[in-house]
């Protein structure tokens, strides 16, 4: 009687309908598809949100060249490796944590493979996903570029440089160390991320990165661990041509030198930018004279240290807070805006034989002075403060990417696989972020939520088909009924038995 009356809610909430749906796809794979296009032959009868919409036609639109992704795979494994990858790329918008819950998922049921798969190319030694990422943001890039609001608009583009923390609990992982946080104001056990983001004002996309170490001040304990936590590190050897390899070369690299070659090649890819933006950490000779010396009509727009650095001016070289100091004592250097709240200073000077301007910004009379530092000589200091604020854009990415994206949060202990857990993630993000752009919406958490909350709802009625298919079996095989007929019965909702048991408990439930 339990077993008809769970039948009979299930008939009452139209659930058969979208579970037959989904029944009915086709889930015999063919090489020569993409993921998408089998997924588009059931998103397009179902009842799915505009940011899911969004998505499929993103991914649809998006192809890799076969030389992209000519590597080793496992040769029982039924899918290609354009296919593994688009599997991947969609785990968060059907809430697939990783390849382990893979089977329990929506996409699990269409697409019949076992976690194996997943991890074995995580490990992939040999995929270049430094290149994968530029494929895919070349792409998406050239479409928004297409906008008019793009055309029509006035904003700067900026490439922007971080570095963010990646904390991890477990300690053997490979080249696993400890850094210091300026988070915390303390040392870490886990990674850095120094990131390379792309934004045009509206759109912001990751478009490269490395993973950072540190050797530590004391050489007794190199990375802050002990022999013997170094000893109980995974380790593993690769051709030193992989991928991997040169990926894990850039590891104890310094960060400006990781830095200056980001841009290199972010050039190399097409990408054009007015201004790299940078906090204090990063501004200094090297990087004024790199950026500097492009030929793409950039320039740098970073924050610099109050220290001991000398800058050449009109009166001589001095520090920043010796020229500050001195212009404060003249009137009508500094001078107060209104409309932003702040006191202001401009200086000219030269900085590494490069001709920079000195803007310093002081909120309140007796607030610090901040200062910042650009190789465009001819910027204001209204348009460089309005400038320099877009780096806040990087801050927002990380936050987002981390709390809905699990940003550096992959638990595999195999260096190749962090990379890759950061490609992916960065993909996934910059997907989210060109259809917040194309459909409107306010936040990338927006579309995120729209998006799993159809795919969640597809597994809901996924493990609902599961259940009633069960009782149904369970209930034929209990009265000698035909599953079949008694199947077809439910579905056409036209057995004049059925829909009297079932108008038989709802009376019940009514009376109870």
């Amino acid at each position: 009687m339990k077993s008809l009356r769970v039948i009979a809610y299930l008939i009452d909430y139209h659930y058969i309908s979208v579970a037959k749906q989904l029944n009915t796809v086709n889930l015999s794979m063919n090489k020569d598809r993409h993921i998408i296009s089998e997924l588009n032959s059931f998103f397009a009868e179902s009842n799915n949100t505009k940011a899911i919409q969004g998505i499929m036609n993103v991914m649809s639109h998006i192809t890799l060249d076969q030389r992209q992704m000519e590597f080793a795979k496992a040769a029982n494994c039924k899918f290609t490796a354009g296919q593994v990858l688009e599997l991947m790329v969609l785990f968060p918008f059907f809430a697939v944590k990783n390849g382990h819950n893979f089977a329990k998922s929506i996409l699990g049921q269409m697409f019949a493979c076992r976690k194996d798969m997943f991890y074995r190319f995580l490990a992939n030694a040999d995929i270049n996903w430094r290149q994968i990422v530029y494929s895919f943001n070349r792409r998406l890039l050239r479409r928004i570029a297409m906008r008019s609001d793009s055309v029509k608009s006035k904003e700067p583009r900026c490439l922007i440089a971080d570095d963010t923390d990646f904390p991890k609990t477990g300690r053997k992982g490979e080249l696993l160390g400890r850094v210091f946080s300026h988070i915390e104001h303390k040392s870490i056990l886990g990674y850095k991320g120094l990131f390379l983001l792309y934004t045009d004002g509206k759109t912001q996309t990751f478009a490269d990165f490395t993973l950072q170490g540190e050797m530590g001040k004391k050489p007794a304990k190199p990375q802050g661990l002990s022999q013997k936590q170094l000893d109980a590190r995974y380790s593993k050897e690769r051709d030193t041509d992989s991928r991997a390899a040169k990926r894990a070369g850039e590891y104890f690299q310094s960060k400006i030198d990781n830095l200056i070659y980001l841009v290199k090649r972010a050039i190399l890819e097409g990408i054009r930018f007015d201004y790299l933006l940078v906090d204090s950490w990063f501004t200094n000779k090297g990087l004024v004279q790199f950026v500097k010396s492009r030929h793409i009509g950039c320039h740098l727009l970073g924050m610099i240290k109050m220290s001991k650095t000398k800058y050449d001016t009109t009166e001589g070289a001095m520090t920043a807070n010796a020229i500050i100091a001195k212009k404060s004592k003249r009137k009508g250097h500094v001078k107060y805006s209104r409309h932003y709240r702040f006191y202001y200073c401009e200086v000219a000077a030269t900085f590494a034989g490069t001709p920079v301007k000195l803007f310093f910004y002081r909120n309140g009379r007796k607030g610090e002075w901040n200062a910042l530092l650009s190789t465009n000589t001819a910027l204001g200091a209204y348009e460089a403060y309005k400038i320099y604020s877009m780096r806040w854009a990087i801050e927002v990415s990380f936050a987002e990417a981390k709390r809905l994206l699990n940003l550096g949060k992959c638990q595999c202990r195999d260096f190749a696989s962090q990379i890759a857990s950061i490609s992916l993630c960065m993909l996934q993000y910059n997907i989210l972020g060109y259809v917040k752009r194309y459909e409107s919406y306010e936040t990338i958490g927006g579309v995120f939520r729209d998006v799993t909350q159809a795919s969640v709802e597809l597994t809901v009625t996924e493990k609902i088909w599961g259940i009633l298919m069960e009782v149904i079996q369970t209930i034929a095989e209990a009265f000698n009924f035909d599953q079949d007929e008694m199947m077809r019965a439910i579905i056409n909702n036209n057995n004049k038995e059925l829909n009297a048991v079932r108008r038989a408990f709802e009376a019940l439930q009514l009376a109870a």
